[in-house]
């Protein structure tokens, strides 16, 4: 599991940004905050500020999330929000609030509302029953259309039209999008930080 190397503190320390976003000596691995598991049209959301978990919305539709969800630590969207990431093919549910390490398979290219909102897709990364899964590819043509049409409807009913599935693309442009989210996050996020 991660380490954090911080002195002891008083204080609670704030996941989202002492945490890197890939775990160290390892290229695919990347740190992963759960915010969600599947099963539920609630939404939940790491409070960026203080590394609380808190109750974003109530799903404005039955649709359910059809897997783990959270945010990957120092990375920062365009959205003005850290990196998405659904974690796939978990068995036992995960605490929300739980640190897991996640191994990076693919990303779903995705706009909320006109804002890019890139997801990140992975597997956990010491579960030996994913092991076989290496890429979006080994998940399905299924899996992709349920993931598209989930995205693409759950504000439906409050907002039509406004999520738009780009595509689904291999891990390496995954890869590609966590260090640039990693450059924003420098770029915009930790220069404010005390």
């Amino acid at each position: 599991m991660a380490n954090i190397n911080h002195k002891p503190s008083k204080y609670m320390l704030n996941l989202l940004h002492v945490l890197p976003a890939l775990v160290e000596g390892k290229k695919d691995v990347v740190n992963a905050i759960v915010e969600i598991n599947s099963g539920t049209i609630n939404k939940y959301e790491t409070i960026t500020e203080s590394g609380q978990l808190k109750l974003d919305r109530v799903g404005y539709s039955s649709l359910a999330y059809p897997f783990a969800y959270g945010a990957i630590p120092q990375t920062w969207d365009y959205d003005g929000d850290p990196l998405d990431v659904e974690i796939v093919n978990v068995i036992e549910p995960l605490v929300p609030g739980c640190l897991v390490e996640a191994r990076v398979i693919g990303v779903m290219k995705f706009e909320d509302g006109g804002e890019v909102d890139d997801k990140i897709i992975a597997v956990l990364s010491d579960d030996r029953r994913s092991d076989h899964i290496q890429s979006v590819e080994n998940l399905g043509e299924q899996f992709k259309k349920e993931t598209t049409y989930y995205w693409e409807h759950i504000k439906y009913l409050k907002k039509p039209g406004t999520g738009v599935t780009k595509g689904f693309f291999d891990k390496e442009e995954a890869i590609k999008v966590i260090k640039e989210c990693e450059k924003r996050y420098g770029e915009i996020y930790a220069k404010n930080l005390e």
